[in-house]
């Protein structure tokens, strides 16, 4: 066969190049193709093998499913593909081809960590670089930031703004090695929103004109109307998007708008939130301020990324309308403050002075409440990210905050409907869930500040039932 289409691209090029041929050259030409297809052998077609089964057993094993308030008794936990396949107190005989013992010796074994809020392209990157810098140079700074991210035991992310997709399919493929991403692909912003990041050589917008730099590179995506606002969210659920990331109102890191502003109007969030909905998911919003967040409510928004300013009544009917509230342990750090523009400074502490009250009043209305770190531009604090969740302990027990980063984080991404990446169940440790666990020195139910040391605690990192780290002493 394929000798075949060789004869007949030969052909083809003979006749664009040549005078058409005559008769005789055209049954020259039939007769050398019908003795090629007369002598050609047969592709051989292999049936492939099937897939070898692979297991993995943890032996001996303390575990916190997501869900309940205490560590199991010992345990075993047999993990066969990327999923679990058994939990029992009893001894467990693997049925697999190959088969990985991991001796326990008593720790504790979690879900993976889930962070709700995080930018896989923009956490460790400076913003200086990443608007100058060849773009392929930024996106490989990315992969080696994935591969920390995952070493720091967060086997999920829900990433909210940037050019993730090319590096969720080559940590989904097997290339690179990252976390699961949920991605938003571009944030949408208005005009001055908080995700317009434009160079001033940029303006005035023409309609139809040439993109701005951050547009052009996949991290935000100007819309001003209802119409363009449709259209931006399509693209990026035509990218692949799980969920759309639209900025309801002003923010810290933007320059070009004050904190307490309103963005986009009803309208034009509803045009997202109709996008989103025709693709089986949902719309998350960035705003700080009551006003922003009533608004977004309004055009049926399902998610509040932030809201530490908001007031009593906005809180309770955030809590009516079960809507979800990603909200960020966002508090005074001397180290990333010191990094921050005075400008950005002064924006900061506006948003520290209002995350107690809004922790209180998420507790108080029993708000459906997930935890992210939101770092951005900052390798050092994307570092630290563990010790972000850390900090729970200050509105929280530490079996309270697990409980968020695992399965309620979960429960928030199960949200993307039939356009989740990675259907199944996240965050918990039960049979037929996707084997992403962590195997930790100690008890982070009664001390949380494990999870801020991973290098030190976590002995074994498994993600989709591979283990990407594993330093539990082998047995003699």
């Amino acid at each position: 066969m394929r000798t075949v289409l060789l004869v007949a691209i030969a052909a083809l090029t003979l006749s664009a190049c040549s005078e058409p041929p005559d008769e005789t050259e055209r049954a020259a030409t039939a007769k050398s193709a019908a003795t090629a297809a007369a002598n050609q052998k047969p592709l051989s077609v292999s049936t492939p093998k099937a897939r070898a089964k692979t297991a993995t057993l943890f032996k001996n094993v303390r575990v916190f499913d997501g869900t309940s308030d205490a560590l199991s008794g010992p345990v075993n936990v047999l993990i066969v593909g990327n999923k679990i396949d058994k939990i029992s107190a009893a001894a467990i005989a693997p049925n697999a081809d190959t088969v990985t013992t991991i001796d326990g010796n008593g720790m504790s074994l979690i879900p993976g960590l889930i962070d709700a809020h995080w930018h896989v392209i923009m956490a460790a990157t400076s913003q200086p670089v990443m608007m100058t810098a060849d773009p392929a140079y930024v996106h490989l700074l990315a992969v080696r930031e994935a591969e920390a991210t995952l070493m720091r035991g967060f086997t999920t992310v829900r990433d909210l703004g940037g050019p993730a997709f090319a590096l969720k399919r080559a940590i989904d493929e097997g290339v690179v090695v990252g976390p699961r991403i949920y991605p938003s692909g571009a944030f949408i912003s208005q005009t001055s929103g908080h995700g317009d990041f434009r160079f001033h050589f940029e303006l005035p917008r023409v309609t139809g004109g040439p993109l701005s730099y951050t547009e052009s590179v996949g991290i935000a995506a100007i819309a001003d109307n209802p119409d363009e606002v449709r259209v931006r969210a399509r693209e990026q659920l035509r990218n692949g998007a799980s969920q759309i990331k639209l900025m309801a109102g002003g923010g810290v890191s933007s320059p070009h708008n004050p904190i307490e502003s309103t963005q986009y109007t009803e309208a034009e969030l509803r045009a997202g939130v109709e996008a989103a909905e025709n693709w089986g998911t949902y719309v998350t919003v960035h705003a700080y301020t009551s006003r922003a967040i009533r608004q977004a409510l309004a055009a049926g928004v399902k998610c509040i990324d932030h809201g530490h300013l908001i007031d009593e009544a906005t809180a309770q009917l955030m809590a009516e309308k079960g809507v979800w509230w990603s909200l960020q342990p966002l508090a005074y750090d001397a180290d990333v403050f010191a990094r921050m523009s005075p400008f950005t400074q002064q924006k900061a502490l506006e948003v520290f002075a209002g995350t107690d009250r809004a922790y209180k009043l998420a507790k108080k209305y029993k708000i459906k409440t997930a935890w992210g770190s939101d770092i951005l531009f900052d390798a050092r604090a994307a570092a630290r990210q563990g010790s972000y969740l850390a900090g729970m302990t200050r509105w929280y027990t530490p079996v309270e905050a697990l409980k968020i980063a695992t399965s309620g984080n979960g429960e928030l991404l199960a949200l993307s409907g039939f356009s989740n990446p990675y259907p199944g169940r996240l965050g918990v440790i039960a049979e037929g869930a996707f084997a992403d666990l962590i195997l930790v020195k100690g008890d982070p139910l009664q001390d949380l500040s494990l999870v801020a040391d991973p290098a030190k605690n976590f002995v074994v990192i498994m993600k989709d039932g591979a283990v990407f780290k594993n330093t539990v002493p082998k047995a003699p």
